[in-house]
């Protein structure tokens, strides 16, 4: 089994707010991420994929195109957006890093073919505060 990991970045803004909560306890469980002006973050995202090498071209699956899909399903909808108000795929969601990684986990598996396999989203919020994801 082959693995291999395109790196890319987005920006974006957001909040984490339960509405069905009070002010009070949403600063108590969220902090300053409970912020009502929002904050943002520059995101890091990878994305693994795993498989065979295909036996004419020697690439497991070619990582220009994997970018190309990567870009378009999602870097597109997040980059310098709010997550909590422009991401049509995070509404009605609480904006956590934790839920974006499995939302851009099934945004990008129908584009890829049967022989690939996602095998991890990895999303780092900060340097040291990251997420992974492995589809389970």
């Amino acid at each position: 089994m082959v693995y291999l990991t395109r790196v890319e970045h987005f920006n974006a803004a957001h909040k984490l707010y339960n509405p069905a909560w009070s002010r009070q306890q949403n600063e108590a469980v969220f902090g300053k991420c409970a912020n009502e002006n929002w904050h943002g973050h520059n995101y890091e995202l990878y994305v693994t994929i795993k498989g065979q090498p295909n036996p004419d071209t020697g690439f497991l699956f070619d990582a220009k195109k994997l970018s190309e899909i990567i870009k378009e399903q999602v870097i597109e909808q997040l980059d310098h957006k709010n997550l909590n108000l422009d991401v049509e795929f995070l509404r009605g969601k609480m904006c956590s890093t934790e839920n974006l990684v499995i939302e851009i986990w099934k945004k990008l598996l129908p584009f890829l073919p049967g022989d690939v396999h996602l095998h991890c989203i990895k999303l780092y919020e900060t340097p040291r505060i990251y997420v992974e994801y492995f589809g389970e």
